[in-house]
């Protein structure tokens, strides 16, 4: 009898309690909404993302502190996607194909009568297990430091093309030069060679599918990469494909610092002269760059449910004849799929091995305390450390961020130059005349952890020899940053670049 009078009096109460819940509900604001909401991403950001204490430490700062707008830049700015399945094909995949392009099984064989290789063996054994980065030596490189010539042997590859071509870049514009290109395409459909290009959503942004109609229409394939499904909106926006690739045929590839658009053969008049570096690589090499291009262009396709599926079968094998220079090549990429910096780790590697000198160019100088500290660490121990950057920035906080991490190093003893002849663009690091890295990537956070890099990691004495001297020829239209000059800098000049600094991870 007492349950069954207290089970009666549940009952009879029940509904008042219901109403008392359904007012609490109501009662929540959605201020408190997103208070909750910011909690959880606070919660998320410390215990699920595995990113580094200071990432972490930032972000939950500026989810407290401005919630409404902290919520806004983190979807856009702060998710990591390593967890994601972007691309289609695994690690093995990746080596298995190269054994097939290649017709061999080992990534590298280096013997000690390999001298500039057994240098450099752990860092090809670095390369392959962090990026399966196979070591090939059957190769000849031009090496390409003005726009013009860049494209005047582009354009003529492709003319030459006979089978496909797979265009990939960051930037591509419709103007001057990009109309060049275009032209050129639209005749190569017409001859029946198949054509693929893949741009990036945001690099590209003037770039639609009204402006590629008529290449789409001649029958070329075209995507560009984490294209957004909401107007004006990207929650990808953060992370973007800055690789540059061309295959032609299987036979000829390019990669380097050059996009599409007249600025880049020196028309634009605010940043006068492009000086940037690139490669034309023909010989094994360039399957690694195909391979490259295949996954990136696969994984939207993937992404989309699309039927422009590139296989990778057996019809882009190209067996190449025997170079006249044979020049070993691995061809490493790099991006927020993977936990692994891959192409920050092989800089790294380089860096901290050097006995002679490192060379360094890049028009985004804004390294993280790793690279800090290998290159404090070099200039400490003697080595020779010289590093160029643009006196013309494409971005003004960039010029005080490179300024602040720059003299760091000019304190210590680095010689800085600041190159005046027009903007540098080049990504080059050289080393002890035995090894160099030219690409796409920058000596910045965005390089390192955010963007989709590509760099080709040379180990030839003559080969780094050249690029040495194209970097000194650079000194003569260069001006040296003193540590005179440098310690007399204003006040509001420190302020800059401490407010730079404090973004550089987002530049």
């Amino acid at each position: 009898m007492y349950v069954n009078s207290i089970i009666n009096k549940f009952i009879e109460s029940l509904p008042n309690y219901l109403d008392n819940i359904a007012n609490i509900i109501n009662s929540i604001s959605t201020v408190s909404i997103f208070y909750i909401i910011n909690t959880l991403i606070v919660l998320t950001i410390v215990f699920i993302e595995s990113q580094r204490a200071s990432t972490s430490w930032a972000w939950i700062l500026v989810l407290l502190l401005i919630p409404y707008l902290g919520l806004i830049l983190y979807l856009l700015l702060g998710r990591t996607i390593y967890r994601e399945k972007i691309f289609p094909y695994s690690r093995q995949e990746k080596i298995e194909y190269q054994q097939r392009m290649l017709n061999r099984k080992k990534p590298y064989e280096i013997s000690v009568e390999d001298t500039i290789l057994y240098k450099n063996k752990n860092l090809i054994s670095l390369n392959f297990k962090s990026d399966q980065a196979f070591l090939t030596t059957n190769n000849d490189i031009t090496v390409i430091t003005d726009g013009n010539e860049k494209f005047k042997l582009l354009f003529e590859d492709i003319k030459n093309a006979k089978e496909y071509i797979h265009i990939q870049y960051y930037i591509i514009k419709m103007d001057n030069i990009g109309k060049k290109l275009f032209d050129l395409l639209e005749q190569k459909l017409n001859e029946g060679v198949k054509i693929y290009i893949l741009y990036d959503d945001i690099g590209s942004r003037t770039l639609n599918r009204i402006t590629l109609r008529r290449l789409r229409n001649a029958g070329a394939k075209t995507k560009s990469f984490f294209k957004s499904s909401l107007p004006l909106i990207n929650l990808r926006m953060n992370y973007r494909n800055h690789r540059k690739i061309v295959v032609i045929d299987g036979k000829i590839g390019y990669t380097g610092g050059f996009n599409v658009g007249d600025e880049y053969i020196g028309l634009d008049k605010n940043l006068g002269y492009w000086r940037d570096t690139h490669i034309r690589i023909v010989g094994d090499a360039v399957s690694a760059l195909n391979f490259r291009f295949i996954d990136d262009w696969n994984s939207q396709v993937q992404q989309r449910g699309d039927s422009d599926f590139i296989s990778l079968l057996d019809d882009h094998i190209c067996n190449h004849e025997n170079m006249k220079q044979t020049i070993p090549i691995q061809i490493v990429t790099s991006g927020p799929d993977k936990r692994l910096e891959q192409i920050k780790l092989g800089y790294l590697n380089m860096i901290n091995r050097a006995k002679e000198y490192i060379y360094i160019q890049s028009p985004y100088f804004i390294p993280d305390e790793s690279v800090m500290d290998a290159l404090k660490m070099a200039i400490l121990s003697g080595i020779d450390v010289r590093i160029m950057i643009p006196n013309k920035p494409d971005h003004i906080f960039v010029r005080w961020a490179n300024y602040a991490y720059v003299g760091e190093l000019v304190k210590l003893g680095a010689r800085v130059y600041e190159y005046n002849k027009g903007f540098l663009h080049a990504k080059t690091i050289i080393v002890d005349d035995s090894v160099t890295s030219v690409g796409s990537a920058n000596f910045d956070n965005r390089s390192f952890k955010l963007n989709f890099e590509i760099n080709s990691f040379i180990y030839d004495n003559a080969t780094t020899i050249k690029f040495k001297n194209i970097f000194l020829e650079d000194t003569k239209s260069s001006k040296l940053l003193s540590l005179d000059k440098y310690l007399k800098r204003s006040i509001i000049i420190k302020i800059k670049e401490s407010i730079s600094k404090l973004i550089s991870p987002i530049l």
